[in-house]
């Protein structure tokens, strides 16, 4: 009997150029690192799905893997998983900032302040919340959340956009942290509409926590607000956008909620995108800390957005999340590696001392 044998040879490009003609080395200037809370693949399908077969992400051509899992469990949690990128260490769960020995490391966001980078933070959820806690704070636990919101006031974020205005002013040692911040040059703005308004300085936005239902377009607003005031800056800057409540969808096993949320996520995605595509020196990551509720495509309709599924869990899983990167130093971000590794590759591409 013959036997036959194919070989396939892949041949594939980076940033428009041929293998054997290797694009020439561009400086990056900015990192916009997107996190969306939750998001695995199947989130990213499903919100594909319900917006009739179309993403932002689709947009992205370098794509890989993260191994999720945290020093001390096999699944991780968002406070484990947010301060392996933040301090290029895997820490036990729950942990701030802090290695495994609860010693505060140097966060990615504090490196970039230091080396002259404008730094901010836009999240959906509580700022004191865990993933965006992890790159300005440094604390044992992350239920210690007045402890987490007075670090901000000495953190040199340029600007700070989320929700939970009672950690900040309704504090049990009566300190009113709003005044803090505005005593030290800060514009403090309570609403999304207030938020835009501001062109330049430095802001903390705190605005009303709700479902992107209530909140509309919010994140894609403040989000350019934040690029729009970072970009000022001649040496770069470093922002983080995290897509928050696309975990709570998958904590409540509710397919409409992180579909929903996904697309929000999304939107701020294609912002960041076309950003990086007009200035050039610019790199976009987007990945996620974990995967939530473990879901699973029963059905759908690419043409009429419909779609059903199940959950298996209403917590966590230990599966790997992609990370999808854009512009300079984005074939870094191919492969499968571990969390923690996204801080080194950071580091090295913009050259942080």
């Amino acid at each position: 009997m013959k036997r036959y044998f194919i070989i396939a040879l892949c041949f594939f490009s980076i940033s428009g150029y041929a293998q054997d003609k290797p694009a020439p080395a561009k400086k990056i200037r900015n990192i916009i690192f997107m996190i969306g809370d939750g998001m695995g693949t199947t989130q990213i399908y499903a919100g594909l799905t319900a917006n009739k077969g179309k993403l932002n992400l689709e947009r992205f051509k370098c794509i890989g893997f993260s191994k999720t899992n945290s020093a001390s469990d096999y699944i991780t949690e968002s406070a484990a998983g947010a301060t392996a990128f933040a301090i290029g260490e895997k820490t036990y769960n729950g942990a701030i900032g802090v290695d495994t020995l609860k010693r505060a490391k140097p966060t990615i966001m504090e490196i970039a302040k230091k080396n002259g980078l404008s730094t901010g933070i836009v999240v959906t959820t509580d700022v004191t919340d865990a993933t965006p806690a992890t790159f300005a704070s440094h604390q044992p636990s992350r239920e210690l959340s007045a402890e987490i919101a007075a670090e901000y006031v000495h953190s040199g974020l340029d600007v700070l956009i989320g929700a939970g205005v009672s950690h900040f002013n309704d504090r049990k040692d009566g300190r009113n942290l709003i005044n803090e911040f505005e005593k030290k040059g800060y514009q403090f703005k309570s609403t999304t509409a207030e938020i835009v308004q501001v062109k330049s300085g430095k802001l903390i936005g705190l605005v009303k926590e709700d479902r992107i239902a209530q909140r509309k377009d919010q994140l894609l607003q403040t989000e350019k607000t934040a690029i729009s005031i970072l970009k000022q800056n001649s040496k770069g800057f470093f922002l983080m956008v995290e897509g928050s409540k696309i975990d709570d969808g998958g904590h409540a096993n509710d397919l409409p909620y992180v579909t929903e949320e996904l697309i929000d996520f999304d939107q701020a995605i294609g912002a960041a995108l076309d950003f990086a595509e007009k200035d050039g020196q610019t790199l976009v990551v987007v990945t996620a800390d974990h995967e939530t509720g473990g879901l699973t495509i029963t059905d759908g309709n690419l043409k009429t957005g419909a779609i059903s599924g199940k959950f298996s869990t209403d917590d966590h899983t230990g599966v790997m999340v992609p990370v999808f990167a854009f512009g300079p130093g984005a074939e870094s971000f191919m492969g499968i590696y571990d969390n923690h590794t996204i801080f080194a590759k950071f580091r090295k591409l913009i050259n942080f001392k």
